[in-house]
């Protein structure tokens, strides 16, 4: 695949997408001549999705959250308490704009939202975000926005209708609305350290939250519960939660798209079926790009480990490190940012309500979706030990999503991955 664009064409003419560049403050929404409420739903209210319901709240005077929809009644009762103390009179949801199930996001979309939070399992997402886009809802939606091949071309086709309709589509990368991130990405774009030859990108820590199945929980139910020890409903930590480190090397690439990658990953601690499913707990991912730069993708989940979250970059003039210090030392500059901080969890939904306030929609959905993609193409070329395209990934046939889902149904966790064994579909 082409470059969607190059470095400093990108500086120039996409920094809209990358730092929200029409927006000269994130309180211009509440300049905006506009007396309408924007109504919001909800649709997935676990940690994130109640932490994004409520900077939507905040994102705006006149906004109210009216609807919240989950597979389980608990989590709604649990976490709609906190919501209604943070959200205070913006807390307008009611017995009956509360929706439970599977066709929740159905009812939540339809009861008369301005714009939904999508904020479920990533398996889900291509179903829902095409939903609302049908029925002409803004979006806000987590990261990633897909778990396999065939989701990412849908949600690619979906931010073009979005587009067409001028809805805002706006992902969960919430780096890419870090003013540190924004400024350094910046000099980078522009060449502070050059050309890029090479790129370090770490995501190692513990474990996450994993839930071993209770008695009377179906297949469902329980892996439901416990998403994101499950391939097909996580898209393994590569792409639920290492995404993050592999989208600022896109950023840092001005979204140009490696030409393959090689790599491998396993499981070395993770080794009860029932409490952490079939995913791997580490990946080492070498990606290369058609000028012949590389990054080095490190990323684990195992307790006791050292822990690393940064990218470095190693350009021809000098070195960055653009997630943690935020330095650049290069022949020509030797810089550290000492600008304004910023909490970009409420910074991107400022950006998104100013967006849908003055009719400029955003729309960060086709980088988002090509950066799911390039995490999706890690753990493939991991899980077979081959050597894999972007083409050839971005065209993969493989549906980890079953297409029809009850209560009832059998789901058997599969066997976790064999590289040599296993095959690209």
């Amino acid at each position: 695949m082409k470059n969607i664009t190059n470095r400093r064409d990108f500086v120039k003419a996409g920094s809209t997408l990358s730092a929200g560049a029409f927006l000269a403050s994130p309180h211009i929404a509440k300049a905006a001549e506009d007396d309408k409420v924007i109504k919001i739903g909800l649709v997935g209210i676990g940690g994130r999705g109640s932490g994004a319901a409520a900077q939507a709240m905040n994102a705006d005077p006149n906004v109210a959250l009216t609807a919240i929809g989950d597979l389980f009644d608990d989590r709604i009762k649990l976490r709609s308490r906190i919501l209604k103390a943070r959200g205070r009179d913006k807390y307008q949801v009611t017995d009956e704009t509360t929706f439970i199930g599977f066709d929740a996001f159905k009812k939540v979309i339809d009861s008369g939202i301005d714009v939904v939070i999508l904020a479920t399992p990533p398996a889900f997402r291509p179903q829902h975000l095409e939903y609302a886009v049908e029925k002409g809802v803004h979006c806000f939606f987590e990261k990633p926005v897909a778990v396999d091949a065939p989701g990412i071309r849908k949600v690619i086709e979906l931010a073009k209708k979005a587009k067409e309709k001028n809805l805002s589509f706006m992902s969960g990368f919430c780096w890419r609305h870090h003013y540190p991130k924004q400024e350094i990405f910046g000099k980078i774009l522009n060449g502070a350290i050059g050309e890029i030859n090479a790129m370090y990108s770490t995501y190692n820590g513990g474990e996450v939250w994993k839930k071993k199945r209770e008695a009377g929980w179906s297949d469902l139910e329980a892996q439901s519960r416990n998403w994101n020890a499950h391939l097909w409903l996580s898209g393994d930590s590569i792409v639920e939660q290492a995404v993050h480190c592999i989208d600022m090397m896109q950023w840092a690439m001005g979204e140009s798209l490696p030409s393959h990658a090689e790599g491998s990953g396993g499981r070395q601690v993770y080794d009860d079926v029932d409490k952490y499913g079939n995913i791997y707990d580490h990946f080492a991912i070498a990606y290369q790009w058609e000028n012949g730069a590389r990054g080095y993708h490190f990323s684990r989940q195992q307790n006791g480990t050292a822990g690393s979250y940064e990218l470095e970059l190693f350009g021809k003039k000098g070195f960055c490190s653009a997630k943690n210090r935020h330095v650049i030392d290069a022949v020509d500059i030797a810089w550290r940012y000492r600008g304004e901080k910023n909490d970009m969890y409420q910074t991107e939904h400022d950006e998104l309500f100013a967006s849908i306030r003055s009719g400029k929609a955003f729309n960060d959905g086709e980088r988002a979706a090509h950066s799911t993609m390039v995490a999706i193409l890690g753990r493939m070329v991991a899980y077979t030990g081959q050597k894999i395209t972007y083409e050839e990934a971005l065209n993969s046939q493989e549906y980890l999503v079953p297409s029809k889902i009850n209560w009832d149904m059998t789901i058997p966790v599969p066997d976790p991955p064999t590289p040599g064994v296993s095959r690209f579909v």
